[in-house]
């Protein structure tokens, strides 16, 4: 009922909400973007939301939704902070050749590092946003690794002998498209492999049943959770520009009109 209350009483709409939350959960990740056709779909992918917003809203893309959104961007998973882009450079200009967006995810983007992407970012030679890594210690290395297997890329890890300025474009995972806000950011549709994401879904839920420690057992399974979910895609179709985008809002309050009703 929530769902066709909150989306001004246009019961498509509710239905699809209703139909995704039942796809992915309660708790479960919804995105909406705009479709070619004239109809809804709704399409659950492989993806993963965590929460982690952007480092700096020079990064917005989108200011009327204070979003950033990179469609099929190439994403950096490095391991530790990064405060020097020096030994980024080769791999920067690996990605402003290839035209696609690119995504970091590090420990930690400092001071001259953030300054740099920024000012490219503005001057347009570089689509780029950065966000923190999710999670703390040894779990922010495993949860690193599950959006590496998702994306199908490598973690830039020192540890395993990868030099930064070494990294080529193979390397980067990546996705239908990233959205992020001040607090999350949403990974669609990443390029990983079906049966390496299984592997790894496994692999969990086996240290879930070995796990005596109730605080392991909780952050294991929220991990479980978000590999394993999937994302909910609602996608809005129109006659017109106008009407998907219209359309597109109406879907959009609807769904945080209904996650609130639902909380």
């Amino acid at each position: 009922q929530v769902g066709i209350i909150s989306a001004n009483g246009d019961p498509v709409v509710g239905e699809k909400i209703a139909e995704a939350m039942e796809k992915v959960g309660k708790e479960g990740v919804i995105t909406v973007e705009e479709a070619k056709g004239l109809d809804f779909e709704l399409d659950v992918v492989e993806g993963m939301q965590f929460d982690r917003g952007y480092l700096s809203p020079y990064f917005i893309t989108n200011p009327e939704k204070m979003l950033v959104e990179l469609n099929d961007p190439y994403i950096l998973i490095h391991e530790k902070k990064l405060s020097n882009l020096q030994a980024m450079l080769p791999i920067l200009e690996a990605v402003v050749q290839s035209g696609r967006p690119l995504l970091i995810i590090a420990e930690d983007i400092e001071g001259e590092a953030l300054a740099t992407l920024v000012v490219n970012k503005l001057r347009g030679g570089l689509k780029v946003a950065a966000v923190k890594a999710p999670g703390f210690g040894d779990r922010r290395k495993a949860m690193l690794e599950d959006i590496a297997i998702l994306t199908k890329g490598e973690l830039i890890s020192e540890d395993l002998g990868i030099k930064l300025e070494t990294v080529t474009i193979d390397m980067l995972g990546t996705a239908k498209r990233v959205t992020i806000d001040k607090d999350n950011t949403t990974i669609v549709d990443g390029a990983g492999d079906g049966d390496a994401i299984k592997g790894r879904v496994e692999a969990i839920r086996a240290q879930i049943e070995n796990t005596t420690s109730d605080y392991d057992k909780e952050k294991l399974q929220e991990r479980l959770a978000k590999l394993a979910g999937g994302v909910a895609v609602i996608k809005v179709g129109g006659s017109t520009e106008v009407e998907v985008k219209e359309r597109k809002d109406r879907v959009d309050d609807a769904l945080h009109a209904t996650r609130a009703a639902v909380e």
